[in-house]
């Protein structure tokens, strides 16, 4: 555990953010209790986040990458409930980056599914709801808009598999993010509040009153996360693609989101 994060946390609760996104890549449970214990003393709510890598590939063709990444994510669930978490999100659903220059097939699809209704089970039995994130498709090739995680929740027909709404990736491949929060209803169990630029909420072009409009409409009240990256740590930094500060200080963005959504939340009376 990184001691040097705890004066972060701490700032984070002092400004009057109710709880954090942890990334569980490092899969010792051990850890993310100690970790867990940490956010209990500071009163921080958590919700868990985790992907994988080619290595682990969930649609590999070859059957033992996909038992490799079966194994690995539910490792991850095992973590997240060790965090004290009961949400974990994020693009588990096959691999981070890699393509194979077509479109997803069927076996690609099916191999997906059966992986996550398997890791469903496992998070049932942990108390943890799986959040399925789609991303843009430069990221990704499977999942790549909200009316495909829409249709892949419902073909894993699970009930502790949910899916979330990114606005960053939502505004790369959707018409309208009003249209596709409304699409969600009562499947949406975690929002992250991206600007277009992955800067700081509210300072970019994307259409900030229809997604606040969207969710009062379904009725929404799970998390409003504000996700935005800077150039540390290097390695998130690369793996989001960000290569120029576009913000004073983490301290400020934190603040300015905060106040941003404050005012959002207040106006859209939700």
């Amino acid at each position: 555990m990184d001691e040097s994060m705890l004066p972060v946390l701490q700032s984070i609760k002092e400004m009057g953010y109710d709880g954090v996104e942890v990334p569980i890549f490092d899969l010792n449970s051990s850890q993310w209790q100690r970790w867990g214990n940490r956010l209990d003393e500071l009163q921080l709510e958590r919700v868990a986040v985790t992907l994988c890598g080619a290595e682990v590939n969930p649609i590999s063709l070859d059957a033992s990458v996909r038992k490799k990444a079966l194994e690995r994510n539910c490792l991850a669930v095992e973590c997240a409930q060790a965090l004290g978490a009961t949400l974990l999100t994020g693009p588990f659903h096959s691999a981070l980056g890699v393509f194979t220059g077509q479109a997803a097939t069927a076996t690609e699809w099916n191999y997906s599914v059966a992986h996550t209704r398997q890791m469903a089970e496992k998070a049932q039995a942990c108390g943890i709801t799986l959040g399925m994130e789609y991303l843009n498709r430069f990221e990704n090739y499977l999942l790549t808009c909200t009316e495909d995680t829409i249709r892949y929740v419902r073909a894993v027909d699970h009930p502790s598999c949910r899916m979330m709404f990114d606005t960053f990736h939502a505004n790369i491949e959707e018409k309208s993010l009003g249209d596709a929060i409304r699409s969600c209803g009562d499947l949406l169990v975690h929002v992250q509040i991206s600007e277009n630029d992955r800067s700081t909420p509210g300072h970019g072009n994307i259409n900030w009153p229809d997604v606040f409009s969207a969710l009062r409409d379904i009725g929404y009240e799970g998390w409003l996360s504000v996700e935005a990256f800077g150039l540390n740590p290097p390695d998130l930094a690369s793996a989001a693609h960000i290569y120029r500060r576009m913000f004073d200080s983490e301290q400020q963005l934190a603040s300015d989101a905060l106040t941003f959504l404050r005012k959002h939340v207040v106006l859209s009376s939700y």
